[in-house]
């Protein structure tokens, strides 16, 4: 058989065995054990126990349960009431005034947390309700809420960073600090979004608060100094090579339980319920990505990758050219996928061809991010869309449509990161090798 009737009998097991409802994980060893079999010598069920144990078995995966573990601690804890109450003051100022908590919450969440579920639902669930009574429109509100839920995905911790970081076998702590320019750059194009919104639309912005003094803010911005100590500690042990991306996770456990029981948040209940949270979470990803590893094993001996690479090259593309028809290729994926599964299931095929083609693998994992941040905007699986569906009761379509602009300013971001490479690698290669 040729690679285009070898690729179509596996694209179609792989949405024959998904629709009949078989876990992702286990459709995609199911996807690849089928490949083995008809199309390789080697036996399948030996590369497949190998396989999967040695993905199972890696320490850089270990950062992963961490992580959930430390968002799904500061989840049940008050830190999003705190960080509105800390932000809202500096805002008042500014043009469109409290709809930057929006993007200034979620940026400061972003770096404690990881996922862009989470950051979009904590701080959704304080800033919702509190820009409607105020009398901000919902389309503004809900908006930017979706679009800067992404930010939990490219500032750093972020899950899908590390998933990533093991799929493409790049270190996750150069990632994690490569993420941080791009991350602010985006919740600037954001926060500028709303700005020119606002000196557009003057009458649809309330009024701002009674004034408050210098000290008066700086009192309020108290309550942010719990986060920002976490996010130095995080952040901080990675970037002056004091800790591995691992170790940091294990601080920033540390630090979510302190943070939790200063607030008296914590108790036995909500402790075993961000364990049994984080430990449900990482079996799912684990499996998926068990699963992935096997099929990139099997893709490898089909040749398929390779392959793919060779016919992509002869086509003559320019890199730009690559790398727009990639997000083009992530963009539609995304309508039907959510980050992980797009990210493991592509790792195995697309990494060759970016390779070959001289594209950094490192700048590489910022543009993947960023392109699934924009699925998490897409319908009809966006994740962000369906956590503000559940929060505001409003139609997908209709979030989905005033999400538009913010989908908008990720292409800008994607387009500015390849006119500027050294926004992502600038940072990375300040910690040395």
């Amino acid at each position: 058989m040729n690679d285009i009737a070898v690729a179509g009998l596996l694209i179609a097991s792989l949405f024959l065995i998904l629709g009949s409802g078989v876990w992702i994980g286990l459709t995609l060893s199911g996807v690849a054990w089928i490949g083995m079999q008809l199309f390789s010598a080697r036996p399948a069920g030996d590369a497949m126990a190998v396989t999967i144990w040695g993905s199972a078995s890696g320490w850089t995966l270990t950062a992963l349960p961490l992580f959930l573990w430390m968002g799904e601690v500061l989840f049940r804890t008050r830190l999003s009431q705190d960080m509105f109450k800390g932000l809202a003051p500096w805002m008042q100022r500014l043009p469109g005034r409290l709809l930057h908590t929006n993007v200034a919450g979620c940026a400061v969440f972003a770096a404690v947390s990881g996922s862009s579920a989470a950051t979009c639902a904590t701080i959704g669930k304080m800033t919702l309700p509190e820009l409607k009574r105020r009398g901000y429109p919902d389309d503004m509100v809900i908006g930017t809420l979706a679009g800067a839920g992404t930010l939990g995905l490219l500032i750093p911790p972020s899950i899908i960073m590390i998933v990533y970081g093991v799929s493409a076998d790049v270190s996750i702590s150069k990632l994690f600090i490569a993420g941080v320019v791009p991350g602010l750059l985006l919740a600037f194009l954001f926060s500028g979004y709303i700005a020119v919104w606002a000196l557009v639309n003057p009458g649809r912005v309330p009024p701002p608060d009674a004034a408050m003094s210098f000290k008066q803010k700086l009192q309020a911005s108290l309550s942010l100094i719990p986060v920002a100590l976490l996010i130095l500690a995080v952040l901080g042990s990675i970037y002056a090579g004091i800790a591995t991306a691992t170790e940091a996770a294990a601080v920033g456990v540390v630090g979510a339980l302190v943070i939790s029981a200063a607030q008296g948040s914590l108790n036995w209940q909500t402790f075993k319920e961000s364990l049994m949270g984080a430990t449900r979470l990482y079996c799912m990803m684990a499996l998926i990505l068990a699963g992935a590893a096997f099929l990139t094993l099997a893709m490898g001996y089909i040749g398929l990758p390779r392959h793919l690479a060779e016919w992509i090259g002869s086509l003559g593309l320019s890199k730009f050219q690559l790398v727009m028809m990639l997000a083009v290729f992530y963009i539609v994926l995304g309508c039907f996928l959510d980050g992980i599964s797009m990210v493991v299931l592509t790792m195995g095929v697309v990494m060759p061809t970016v390779l070959a083609a001289g594209i950094d693998p490192l700048w590489f994992g910022i543009f993947v991010v960023l392109v699934v941040e924009m699925a998490q905007i897409t319908p009809p699986v966006g994740f962000n869309l369906f956590v503000l569906q559940g929060m505001t009761g409003k139609d997908l379509l209709y979030i989905a449509r005033v999400t538009l602009p913010m989908f908008a300013l990720m292409v800008a971001a994607v387009l500015i990161i390849y006119i500027a490479p050294d926004l992502v690698t600038w940072l990375p290669r300040q910690m040395g090798p």
